[in-house]
């Protein structure tokens, strides 16, 4: 098998893969949306797993041995929460802080 097609053909699997991970869920649970595990897990999975990443990204990203120790993941991730209060747009809250994050980084203000 050449080179090309086996890219090819794993590319071609990966594709079905996510695809499968992304539309399994609304066929299964299509029925079951008053079942109050489904509800449930609605209400407080998401909120769950963002609180996770934060917790992840403080641990891992944050500059925890300079001069202002995490003040370079916790500012943009206060930001974050801030511009989803006032505006209650994830994707303008995870640009926002994304982009703070960023020119933070690349500026060299807070790091060392």
């Amino acid at each position: 098998m050449s080179e090309s097609v086996y890219l090819a053909a794993f590319i071609l699997l990966a594709a079905v893969a996510t695809f499968a991970t992304r539309v399994i869920p609304f066929l299964f649970f299509e029925r079951h949306t008053e079942h109050p595990l489904i509800q449930h897990l609605g209400r407080y999975l998401p909120a769950a797993v963002m609180a996770m990443l934060a917790t992840v990204f403080l641990q891992q990203s944050a500059d925890w041995q300079g001069k202002f120790p995490g003040l370079d993941a916790l500012i943009p991730g206060l930001l974050v929460v801030a511009v989803h209060l006032w505006r209650r747009n994830t994707l303008l809250s995870i640009a926002a802080g994304t982009a703070t994050y960023m020119a933070l980084l690349q500026s060299g203000i807070l790091g060392g």
